[in-house]
């Protein structure tokens, strides 16, 4: 199934990195990632790998946080057509405050840019859906925040989470496709729900609801513990006929969950009993949280593809989105 291309070609997207050299960028200072949509995916799983003191923050809009300037914060722009709007506004910003920039991109506007304002680029394969190309954005943004002194062992979490990767794949046949397909199945006909810890569960969660939007063409949702046991949970006490016809749950399991969040992880299940149907649930792999970030992440681009395929739907393009973009630009 050519649209499984991208999941089996994650693993050698993140070898790549293991070659790429880190651009030197001013450390010691807080950061400030810019990205949208499957870059600012890419952006968050690199902060999620990083071991620093340093603050570090994902902006997912315009301009910058209004702290930025006065911090002197270090800007990394991470747009993979090198055209978003949003992050372009944060780069522009940034050139005006007079702070330090960096960028991981395959083209366009912020390639050029970079050349303009003689700030570090790292340039990824071209050619992708930005979803698609989340091994090469990843490895790339981790190899800018270990120029900025803000990374450390780069090549060994890139190959770690790679040969984990190895693991679950197989050539096509590995525990992701078997575990991804039973949930696809068990997801069918209904509106998902992917529930996961602080950490790589929760954002791992969040990969599945986008995957699922845009591969699918269908309505998601992620939830994070423990932030949704002091909101979200009580939504669903009523309405339980609607959610355990329509909704289907998966909760996503880190095997470095702190044990707090493991018990709540529990509970939630326990309580939602009966209220809501539960379709499964996935556990992660590995040592690092880039790869247990990964190992749950994997297993929902498998179901997001297979559930495609069920609702005859090509993952592929995503014109809504784009037909969204140049309705916004007035074209």
């Amino acid at each position: 199934m050519p649209a499984l291309a991208p999941v089996l070609d994650f693993p050698a997207q993140l070898r790549w990195g293991l070659d790429v050299p880190e651009p030197t960028s001013q450390g010691g200072r807080p950061i400030v990632l810019l990205g949208m949509g499957g870059s600012a995916m890419a952006a968050s799983v690199g902060a999620l790998a990083v071991h620093t003191d340093v603050p570090i923050v994902v902006h997912r809009g315009y301009g910058l946080p209004s702290w930025a300037p006065s911090v002197g914060a270090l800007v990394v722009a991470v747009s993979y057509s090198g055209n978003t709007e949003e992050v372009l506004s944060g780069v522009a910003e940034a050139i005006r405050s007079g702070l330090p920039l960096a960028a991981v991109t395959s083209g366009g506007e912020v390639a050029a840019e970079s050349e303009r304002a003689r700030f570090p680029l790292v340039l990824v394969p071209d050619g992708l859906q930005p979803r698609a190309a989340l091994g090469y954005q990843v490895a790339a943004v981790l190899r800018v925040l270990g120029g900025a002194g803000a990374a450390s062992g780069v090549s060994a979490q890139l190959d770690e989470a790679a040969a984990v990767l190895d693991e679950l794949l197989g050539e096509g046949d590995g525990v992701a496709f078997r575990v991804g397909s039973d949930l696809a199945a068990g997801l069918e006909g209904r509106v998902a729900v992917i529930y996961g810890g602080s950490g790589p569960g929760a954002l791992a969660a969040y990969r599945w609801k986008t995957q699922i939007n845009e591969n699918a063409g269908m309505p998601a949702c992620s939830g994070e513990v423990p932030e949704l046991n002091h909101n979200e949970l009580a939504g669903w006490g009523t309405l339980t006929e609607l959610a355990n016809r329509w909704v289907g749950m998966v909760f996503l399991r880190d095997r470095f969950d702190d044990a707090r969040i493991a018990r709540r992880l529990d509970l939630t299940a326990e309580v939602l009993s009966g209220k809501v149907t539960t379709v499964g649930a996935a556990y992660s792999m590995g040592e690092g949280p880039l790869a247990r970030f990964c190992s749950l992440a994997v297993i929902g681009d498998v179901a997001s593809v297979m559930m495609a395929e069920t609702a005859d739907v090509d993952p592929a393009p995503v014109r809504v989105v784009e037909d969204f973009k140049v309705r916004l630009r007035g074209e």
